[in-house]
């Protein structure tokens, strides 16, 4: 009997020695826990931190033309907000106490240029995905993965070397060879939207990859044991369930082409006004007007400030481009077919006009 208690005893000894051994893991495991998500909340409100501080920052700055009064020259006055969102010209002088800083025209040749940039790089990025993922083989798709992850590391001054040393003289032999036009140089619209095309491409390339790959398997096998062919089932089974983030890699790479400057300037020009409509001409955008001469701007002056400015009407831009891209990706992406954000004031107006002609109807009766 002494024996088998003394077993007892060195039981519940063990036992109690486990517990405490695993309360206090347990207790370990919290604390770590807790530190950790602690450092990802730090970490989190620091880059938010960094996009508010930036955005702040530039509304401050980009806000001051129109609040200042700059003395320069013998010339005094503030910024012409009027003339900001309609001027054809960056530096118009100065007229009538203000400053003549526009930028429409700016607007007008950035959405134009990227217009052209995703009519360019958007067929042929979804195309070219689809083949890396469904169509090549394996070790063909390995290499043509590899080459556009490199591609997608090259710096903006590369593409803008190589858009001046081989895209601008094609263009400007074939923009010679049409009627009237032995004067263009190659330096054009066009050639920037092929250079930001060909920038774009890695990154709405990567994305969408790996949104086709992630495609469910048993849906392709469904749709080729259905009776499908492999293209059919590509076009209206693989696409179909990879827009969502055939769209997301479409929203990053516009964003890119909205904000480049460098390669821009490089292979576009830089006239001092005017609406560009041949893409065969020169042309300025916002982030190269920001960029084009801003060393010698002096920090604090009219000049240096108004660049602000513009940065605000490009993040405006940037910021559109998205939601309207988001809006169509949620539109295509929804079982319900979920409508346009432009279409739901109408569709609002004909549900109101529909319940009234109901009700019309009802009390006739």
């Amino acid at each position: 009997m002494v024996g088998h208690q003394r077993q007892v005893e060195s039981l519940e000894k063990t036992y109690q020695k486990r517990n405490q051994h695993i309360e206090e893991t347990a207790g370990k495991k919290v604390v770590l826990d807790r530190i950790v998500k602690d450092v990802f909340l730090f970490l989190t409100l620091i880059c938010s931190s960094v996009v508010i501080v930036v955005t702040f920052f530039i509304l401050f700055k980009g806000l001051r033309p129109f609040r200042k009064t700059y003395t320069e020259n013998n010339e005094s006055g503030k910024a012409s907000l009027s003339y900001f969102l309609t001027g054809r010209r960056f530096n118009n002088g100065y007229t009538d106490g203000q400053f003549q800083y526009g930028v429409f025209f700016l607007v007008y040749n950035t959405l134009f240029l990227n217009l052209l940039v995703a009519i360019i790089s958007i067929p042929r990025s979804i195309l070219t995905g689809l083949f890396i993922s469904r169509i090549a083989p394996k070790w063909l798709s390995k290499i043509r993965q590899t080459v556009i992850d490199l591609l997608a590391a090259i710096p903006s001054v590369i593409f803008g070397i190589f858009g001046i040393g081989i895209i601008v003289p094609i263009i400007k032999k074939f923009s010679n060879s049409l009627p009237n036009g032995a004067g263009y140089t190659g330096i054009s619209m066009l050639s920037g939207a092929l250079v930001l095309a060909l920038m774009i491409l890695p990154t709405i390339l990567s994305v969408s990859v790996n949104a086709r790959n992630s495609v469910d398997k048993n849906q392709i096998n469904g749709s080729l044991a259905l009776g499908a062919s492999p293209t059919q089932t590509n076009f209206k089974v693989v696409l179909r369930n990879a827009k969502s983030g055939i769209f997301a890699g479409i929203i990053l790479g516009i964003g890119r082409s909205l904000g480049e400057a460098t390669a821009v300037s490089m292979v576009c020009g830089a006239p001092l006004y005017g609406i560009t409509i041949n893409p065969l001409n020169t042309t300025i955008t916002l982030s190269s007007q920001m960029l084009l001469s801003i060393g010698e701007a002096v920090p604090g002056s009219r000049n240096y400030d108004v660049r602000f400015s513009a940065g605000i009407r490009l993040m405006l831009i940037i910021i559109v481009t998205n939601l309207i891209l988001n809006d169509v990706k949620n539109h295509v992406s929804s079982i319900d077919k979920q409508p346009l954000f432009i279409q739901r004031p109408y569709l609002y107006l004909k549900h109101i006009i529909s319940e009234r002609k109901k009700g019309l109807k009802a009390n006739h009766d």
